[in-house]
């Protein structure tokens, strides 16, 4: 283990000269053992650590060591370890290694990516979370990114139902929690499921750490939903991995006139798999799970809309299914500001209208509630 960690902490070193490196040399010592020419035959570049590197390089690994015996949950999982996830093995160039904490049983499991918006709708929240849930249960294990927004409910929501389990992948070393409000949603990861840091002990989040991190997302997984996403955003590159990948892109449709549906749009315009329901997903998969490709989780209730006051259906009727402001929820319905204000209250607090920013409001379709 020591080597490897050496090998880890060279500065220089990514995933693609390391495998150069084991290539050209069968194991981290012999390559450790060889010189700057040797390095450069082989293609990886750099050098071994020489001077002051050695001792920066030493205080590293000693970091690792000390972290990976301080709990019986961490672990260490290198390329040439058995259990190393075969799914990811599978890709060009994968992880040196992978820091884990938690379950590592989690990566011998059928895995389902669910990623999206930071800066998600209500009601995208919990169709991730709906989703989330109900793959799940079915025998899925839900990977993401415990990034905000989507990442975050899909999380819960696996989490949320009966032996659900998640993996979250991380843009930091095991050591650290990004973003630090999910400092209580990452431990309970690690105590239900499983969390994969990529860097070594001490390494914060950076910029760069986000590609490398989606493409471990979606190679652990046999297949990537997105559920909302705009045109431009870390989702969509995760997506475009997967299907690079091999792997199964699917995405949920939405209002043409939302920006987080466009990215989810022009993947279903490229290929991706259109879903409405988690069956669609478990029908897709179904061979992975050895099942028939429904759904265990108990159905979703109905729309309840039926047993509103009359003039609260009229309301959420008339509210469709777009974010929608005050004034044009006015004209539509003819009440009084008071009138619709009480009714816009009374819904929110029954979990059927979400208030949103810059005075807007959003139908919150009862076939979306989670328990």
């Amino acid at each position: 283990m020591r080597d490897w960690l050496r090998l880890l902490h060279t500065p220089g070193l990514g995933p693609r000269r390391v495998a150069r490196l084991l290539e050209a040399f069968g194991t981290p010592a012999a390559a450790l053992q060889a010189d700057a020419r040797a390095w450069a035959a082989a293609g990886a570049g750099g050098s071994p650590c020489e001077g002051g590197d050695v001792a920066v390089r030493e205080a590293g690994v000693d970091a690792d060591l000390e972290w990976l015996e301080s709990d019986p949950r961490h672990f260490i999982l290198t390329r040439d370890d058995p259990d190393y996830p075969p799914l990811l093995a599978q890709l060009p160039d994968p992880p040196p290694a992978l820091y884990l904490v938690g379950d590592p049983a989690m990566l011998r499991r059928p895995q389902i990516a669910i990623v999206g918006s930071r800066e998600a709708t209500p009601q995208g929240l919990r169709i991730a979370e709906r989703f989330a849930r109900s793959l799940a249960s079915a025998g899925l294990t839900v990977t993401s990114g415990l990034a905000r927004g989507i990442d975050a409910a899909a999380h819960r929501g696996a989490l949320s139902g009966p032996g659900g389990s998640t993996v979250a992948v991380v843009a930091t070393g095991p050591d650290r929690v990004y973003p630090s409000a999910h400092r209580r949603l990452a431990h309970r990861v690690a105590d239900q499921g499983l969390m994969v840091a990529l860097w070594p002990t001490g390494t914060a989040a950076r910029s760069g750490h986000f590609p490398q991190r989606n493409r471990v997302i979606s190679g652990l997984a046999l297949g990537t939903l997105v559920v909302e996403a705009a045109l431009r955003s870390g989702s969509l590159i995760t997506a475009r991995l997967a299907a690079e990948q091999g792997r199964s892109v699917y995405a949920v449709p939405g209002s043409i006139l939302s920006p987080l549906s466009r990215g989810c749009h022009r993947l279903i315009q490229e290929g991706a798999q259109l879903v409405e329901s988690p069956d669609d997903i478990l029908e897709d998969l179904a061979e992975w799970l050895g099942v028939g490709g429904r759904s265990s989780d108990p159905a979703p209730p109905p729309d309840d809309a039926a047993s509103l006051d009359p003039e609260h259906e009229r309301v959420l009727t008339l509210m469709g299914f777009d974010p929608v402001s005050l004034e044009e929820l006015l004209q539509r319905t003819g009440l009084t500001v008071e009138t619709l204000s009480s009714i816009l209250v009374l819904m929110e607090l029954n979990g059927r209208v979400a208030s949103l920013s810059h005075g807007r409001y959003q139908r919150l379709d009862a076939g979306t509630h989670t328990t």
